[in-house]
């Protein structure tokens, strides 16, 4: 007999201190204000997937020249054990003062990871600043009303790695406010856009000083709308984004326990119910392997299939 019981449990993490999550499934991005090169390393050490350093939205105009060289100062240097220092780069929009400048600056940069666009209003602003900075992953960070019109388009310019929704900008163009059913339509787009282009899932925008269980509540409104990474402004805030965008424990648990009793009955299809439990159950053991994470040892509860696996 299966019983649910309530979701309390953690799941243990392996100690691998290598262990890198990829930008395809980086779930916390961290921004770092370009302008205190104090705060990189720190963030570098931080639990976030991602960092970026950020030579808009947080920097003045006064200040932008010299964040842009803290950030390749930052980016050319190693850390106290050899290794390279790596991260993202969100540069100012497409048709802005700075916006070439930045691009001269990073071209050949050996930490560049890849670069944040922000402002991103149609495909062109992708591809022209893909010819500047050949071969870098470039995220889309859509931020206004023009831009979600125009995200289909934008997922599937050739040189697109992902989408980001800039929540704060876009709140500020449309006058929408922050409830999350007022931005249910946004995040939907952002979500079907990116599965229609084949893209990893989109970064839902940050949660404004939220920590704790507010920050939870947040990260678990980023998971409903099918978004698999989080912007965010503290370092605090990772690893709490991380958690809750990684498999829960009862996913685990039953994707764990569906494909050993699949196997054990000879690895065949047995209703129109399987193969999307299959699907399903591969996946979040993938991101659970990718992720460092494993049942704690001794663990033996179950749970139903997701919902959306019953054949019907």
């Amino acid at each position: 007999m299966t019983t649910t019981i309530p979701d309390t449990t953690t799941t243990t993490i392996d100690s691998n201190e290598n262990l890198t999550v990829g930008p395809e499934l980086a779930r916390s991005w961290l921004l770092v204000n370009g302008s205190q090169p104090a705060r990189f390393d720190v963030a570098a050490n931080s639990a976030a997937d991602a960092v970026v350093l950020d030579v808009e939205d947080s920097v003045a105009p006064a200040d932008k020249a010299q964040a842009r060289e803290n950030v390749l100062e930052w980016l050319g240097a190693r850390t106290e054990d050899g290794e390279q220092n790596r991260a993202w780069v969100r540069i100012n929009g497409f048709g802005t003062a700075w916006w070439e400048d930045d691009l001269r600056a990073l071209r050949d940069v050996p930490g560049l990871d890849g670069v944040m666009l922000a402002m991103t209003e149609s495909p062109e602003h992708v591809t022209r600043t893909a010819e500047l900075l050949r071969g870098t992953r470039i995220v889309a960070l859509v931020e206004t009303a023009r831009g979600v019109q125009n995200l289909q388009a934008i997922a599937t310019a050739r040189s697109t790695y992902r989408l980001a929704f800039g929540i704060g900008d876009y709140r500020r163009d449309t006058g929408f406010g922050e409830n999350p059913m007022a931005l249910a339509y946004t995040r939907s787009q952002f979500t079907i856009a990116s599965r229609a282009a084949n893209l990893p899932g989109p970064i839902d925008g940050p949660a404004v000083g939220a920590l704790g269980a507010k920050l939870a509540e947040a990260t678990g409104v980023t998971t409903e709308f099918g978004m698999t990474g989080k912007l965010c402004l503290m370092p605090e805030q990772t690893a709490t984004v991380n958690e809750g965008l990684s498999p829960s424990l009862s996913e685990l648990s039953w994707a764990t326990d569906f494909l050993g009793e699949f196997e054990a009955e000879g690895g065949q299809i047995r209703n129109g119910s399987d193969l999307p439990r299959l699907a399903r159950a591969r996946k979040v053991l993938g991101l659970a392997s990718a992720f460092g994470m494993r049942l704690p040892e001794g663990y033996d509860m179950h749970f139903e299939a997701p919902t959306d696996t019953y054949h019907c």
